[in-house]
């Protein structure tokens, strides 16, 4: 089974040049965190599930940045973006109705419509959770294409909770499970589940391994040790699916920021079967 490709299915001229896009709906989700919804002006943005775009700040710079919703076909897109520098200082400061260009969508995707008939296990981590979410709207929109869908999420306190609405919404569902964690709470407003997000695979039912797809999508450090915990649940490398947005940077495989040995992350990636790259150094 192969990763979709990153083609770029819109008809757009040109991969160096930005398209205008309106900043039409922008809500604050943590201190650092805001949700943006794009749109662009005379074509869907054509993009498939954990693709990233380029977005930029004419005289400020330009960012790669994950799509949080799936593909629809009004023009809009949705992107969670956290205040780390300069640009995204500037993006955080945009106000509904400003433009901003957009470069892509780029990079594979999830390949939900190859995973159809198989159940998944979706294994989120802090902002991981962003990418992750149009394959998890798309899972759940299309509930009747999967067998048992298990969603974990876990972030480092409370505070950094993403989506919060929708984690409710996930929490309440019968037809599928959701668990969720913190790293930590210091000031005792969390009643929930307290470690990291390992500690969830202990309260999972049973998942059949030869039927499951596992789905990563966090910071670094968490990819080896839910990779130990689903060896131990004996899924295969061939089923274990991740997505690594590393040091990505001009998102058309120029610049060799995002290289990894032989495999640029932005155009061989970001989504990859470990199988594929598990024997590559510094890849997880």
């Amino acid at each position: 089974m192969a990763i979709n490709t990153g083609v770029n299915e819109t008809g757009s001229s040109s991969l160096f040049l930005p398209e205008v896009a309106t900043l039409i709906d922008k809500r604050e989700m943590t201190d650092v965190d805001s949700f943006f919804t794009f749109k662009l002006k005379n074509r869907p943005l054509g993009h498939r599930y954990g693709q990233f775009v380029e977005l930029s700040i004419p005289g400020i710079g330009e960012a790669p940045f994950s799509i949080s919703s799936p593909p629809t076909d009004d023009h809009t897109f949705e992107m969670v973006i956290r205040k780390v520098g300069q640009v995204t200082a500037a993006i955080h400061s945009l106000s509904p109705g400003d433009v901003v260009g957009i470069r892509g969508p780029f990079g594979t995707s999830f390949p939900m419509e190859d995973l159809k008939g198989s159940s998944l296990l979706f294994v989120t981590g802090g902002i991981g959770l962003v990418p992750a979410r149009s394959a998890i709207l798309y899972a759940l929109n299309n509930r009747g294409a999967y067998k048992d869908i298990t969603i974990l999420f876990g972030c480092r306190d409370p505070g950094q909770r993403l989506f919060t609405d929708e984690l409710a919404a996930w929490s309440t569902r019968e037809d599928i499970t959701f668990m969720e964690t913190v790293d930590k709470c210091e000031d005792g407003t969390w009643d929930g589940h307290v470690g990291v997000i390992t500690t969830l695979f202990p309260n999972l039912k049973a998942i059949d391994p030869t039927d499951t797809y596992a789905i990563i999508v966090g910071p670094p450090v968490m990819y080896k040790f839910v990779i130990m915990s689903l060896h131990d649940m004996e899924i295969s490398d061939k089923r274990i699916i991740v997505s690594l947005e590393r040091n990505m940077k001009c998102g058309v495989g120029k610049c060799g920021h995002c290289q990894i040995n032989n495999l640029y992350v932005c155009q061989d990636g970001p989504v990859f079967y470990y199988d594929d790259i598990k024997l590559l150094k510094e890849a997880i």
